[in-house]
């Protein structure tokens, strides 16, 4: 039952059950229990092929490894992510974390797909995207993603997919995303922005590859407001985000971000009034 899983306050660290009834949105499927260990726990539901998931435990063991040694191990009591996978239902994914009781406490990727054979692009994807969100959203024991409405679901996540890839050594599939990311258009914040060309690559490239990041995210939970339980009560402004990522890079990025994503007059003031109110953040 739901409730007597792993990562329940007091009991971080006990086995995760073998079958896990979903409760969340219009999830209602009765999941199994499929491979667990100290770093993940693989549930599927009943249509998933279970010939086609072998790497699966391998693979999802690796990134969530990676993203701890990364960005930090302050992601809850419960070491592991548990990781959700539907065959011909839900298409796409979501994520969950374990300050909600959403997901019963549990850092969470759950994704759906028609196939999961490795083969299929998607299949490490769609869940490196959803632990993406973890790492955005749970680390350094800090709750919430203040910059999400800067970048919104996937500009990270590129970020995230590629440097993943990159640290993997899955060449061929960090040449895939790289040029597919660096294709990419997007609406915001102008019509025709290059997210991954014009920032987040030069980001990786030029400032440290994930370290930038892990900066970023730890520079966030030292200076911008929290609540007392560690939730972050607001998202942040366009002039805070570019304070803090140069923060984060150690250089002023705000020509770059005036290249890649044009320069709104009250971006100007947004900065001003973020050097004052965060002082402490230096480049």
């Amino acid at each position: 039952m739901a409730a007597d899983l792993a990562g329940q306050p007091g009991n971080p660290l006990s086995s995760p059950p073998g079958s896990w009834q979903e409760h969340w949105f219009d999830h209602r499927q009765l999941l199994e229990l499929y491979y667990d260990d100290d770093d993940c726990a693989i549930y599927l539901d009943r249509d998933v092929r279970r010939g086609e998931v072998r790497w699966l435990p391998g693979y999802i063991g690796q990134v969530w490894r990676y993203s701890k040694a990364t960005y930090g191990e302050a992601f809850g009591p419960d070491p592991r992510i548990y990781s959700v996978h539907h065959a011909g239902r839900h298409g796409g994914g979501h994520a969950g974390y374990y300050v909600s009781p959403v997901h019963d406490h549990h850092n969470v990727s759950d994704c759906g797909l028609d196939s999961w054979r490795e083969g299929n692009p998607l299949s490490p994807e769609l869940p490196t995207h959803e632990i993406g969100h973890t790492v955005e959203s749970a680390n350094n024991g800090a709750h919430g993603s203040p910059a999400y409405e800067i970048w919104g679901d996937s500009k990270w996540a590129e970020f995230f997919i590629y440097d993943v890839y990159t640290a993997l050594g899955m060449q061929r599939d960090a040449r895939r995303v790289h040029r597919q990311f660096t294709g990419n258009r997007d609406d915001f914040p102008r019509r025709g922005t290059r997210w991954f060309r014009d920032w987040f690559y030069p980001l990786w490239r030029d400032c440290g590859q994930a370290a930038v990041m892990d900066r970023f995210f730890r520079l966030l939970a030292q200076h911008f407001p929290r609540d007392p339980d560690g939730t972050y009560p607001r998202r942040m402004n366009w002039g805070e985000y570019i304070h803090f990522t140069s923060g984060a890079a150690a250089a002023d990025l705000a020509p770059q971000a005036a290249r890649a994503f044009g320069w709104p007059r009250k971006w100007t003031d947004q900065l001003g009034q973020a050097r004052d109110q965060f002082p402490g953040i230096r480049y």
